[in-house]
């Protein structure tokens, strides 16, 4: 399976947030786009789900409705999806692999959301916050279970989703309970996250991955979706609620059958490091994941400014356990303001993380667009009221970051990590990238480090031009590298 080395000095760019305007023209902006991050050294995307979900033209892509369904049939109230047509997605997908850039495809695998009839079975409610527990004795339940989609009219595939297809729900039209419905003859699957007692429900309808019909057809829809596609790789949505059992042997068919590699990471989002270690065992180490903790701390250093220990900034990470699995990054869809994982990373410390993320060996980073351009949008709080959030964009540093990682972020790496509040590295480049870089970060007070960079009687400068005197290193490489307070120095060599 598909692993992307940390000589390729790659950058995945989420290229949505939860707020991107349902307008339609994300794929048209990809098109217009791919080149220009290309450039700019952006050399995959990641892009949101393309399939139609439950509300339709407006659905971020996770109340997932109909995989066959890329925004090519009327159903849910539109043709097209929230970010444009099946066309205008097969072109941005194009567009990018013309420029160079791969394509990653979020795959939601777990649940459907927005049946079209309902259908009557037996179940056994189960405690919402211990799937293991029984509440009740097995009843008959009626539930929105059964998929017609009359839109596509069996174009793609046949199979119409029934209640048999899931193992559990969490509504009964008969009885208004909280519980989670354990379906007649069912199991939760057993190697998922033992949150909740068992995490292998989420929301929806959840797809039974013991099916042999289930597991036929996604297998089914994922060569379909290869061939529709010439997608690269996949992000798995939810990993921690699906039976991590379900994912190698279904990429390796998807990979057989394609004849290449496949990039996949997983969202498994969770900060217990052995749950994370026991997925990457499960799975051979085929599938990335994300970085959660790195995440947190990412967000704990931003809030605690000069209180808190910049060394400790990689303790229980994947990208110090796993560095060739963990996928970096510093904010995404689920955790930007307002959303249910909400977890801020204060705007001054953005730049700060992203050098963490971008300029260092271990890890594939990713870097989220809202982020980058910035966002504005209203949104409902968990109290109820309505709130107005601005994000600011990072662009102008981005850029200069982006542009170190793709010319001096090479070679032997070497760590000062000496003191609580000022820390650096060095990178020592390569013949094919000479010069090297070193990297200043400042949470507390402006300050130097002594650093050696491998290369003698060179002249740096700081790229973010935060300061502003350059520094030239003695015959040994050795030299005195600053930042300013509470930023980021990216000293690079001259000319």
């Amino acid at each position: 399976m598909g692993e992307k080395t940390t000589e390729q000095n790659g950058v995945i760019l989420q290229a949505f947030h939860w707020y991107t305007k349902a307008d339609g023209n994300l794929w048209n902006r990809v098109i217009e786009e791919s080149k220009g991050w290309a450039e700019k050294g952006i050399t995959a995307l990641w892009l949101p789900p393309a399939y139609k979900g439950v509300a339709g033209g407006m659905d971020v892509g996770y109340g997932v409705y109909d995989l066959f369904d890329l925004g090519e049939f009327d159903q849910k109230g539109s043709v097209r999806t929230k970010y444009g047509t099946k066309d205008e997605y097969l072109a941005a997908v194009d567009a990018a692999h013309s420029a160079g850039i791969e394509v990653y495809a979020d795959v939601v695998l777990n649940h459907r959301m927005g049946a079209d009839k309902e259908e009557e079975f037996k179940a056994t409610p189960m405690n919402p916050d211990n799937r293991l527990e029984p509440i009740g004795e097995m009843t008959k339940i009626k539930a929105w279970t059964h998929f017609t989609f009359p839109g596509r009219q069996g174009n793609y595939s046949k199979l119409q989703w029934h209640w048999w297809h899931f193992n559990g729900v969490d509504h009964n039209a008969l009885k208004e309970e909280d519980a989670v419905y354990l379906i007649e003859g069912k199991t939760f699957a057993e190697s998922v996250d033992q949150e909740k007692g068992n995490f292998d429900y989420l929301m929806g309808c959840n797809l039974d991955m013991h099916s042999e019909d289930v597991i036929k057809e996604l297998h089914h829809w994922g060569r379909w979706y290869l061939d529709t596609t010439n997608v690269d790789g996949f992000r798995f949505d939810a990993a921690k609620h699906v039976s991590a059992g379900f994912f190698c042997p279904w990429l390796t068919e998807m990979e057989k059958y394609k004849g290449k590699d496949l990039f996949a990471v997983g969202e498994y989002w969770s900060s217990d490091p052995e749950a994370l270690a026991s997925f990457l065992d499960y799975t051979a180490g085929g599938i990335h994941l994300f970085d959660v903790n790195l995440h947190y701390h990412f967000a704990e250093a931003s809030k605690q400014g000069g209180y808190y220990d910049l060394r400790r900034i990689f303790d229980d990470t994947l990208v110090k356990s796993h560095p060739h699995l963990a996928v970096t990054w510093v904010s995404n869809h689920d955790s930007q303001p307002l959303q249910s994982l909400e977890m801020v990373v204060e705007p001054w410390f953005i730049p700060l993380a992203y050098g963490f993320t971008l300029l260092r060996i271990g890890g594939y980073p990713c870097l989220f667009i809202a982020d980058y351009d910035g966002a504005h949008y209203k949104d409902y709080g968990r109290d109820g009221n309505e709130y107005e959030v601005e994000m600011i964009s990072h662009q102008w540093i981005l850029d200069r970051l982006l542009e170190a990682r793709k010319r001096f972020a090479w070679g032997e790496e070497r760590d000062y990590f000496n003191d609580p509040n000022l820390i650096g590295w060095t990178r020592f480049g390569l013949e094919e990238y000479p010069g090297g870089m070193a990297v200043v970060v400042s949470n507390k007070s402006d300050g130097s480090i002594e650093m050696v960079t491998g290369n003698p009687e060179t002249t740096y400068y700081d790229i973010t031009e935060h300061v502003k005197e350059e520094v030239t290193t003695d015959n040994e490489g050795k030299g005195l590298f600053g930042a300013i307070g509470t930023n980021i120095s990216v000293w690079v060599p001259k000319g």
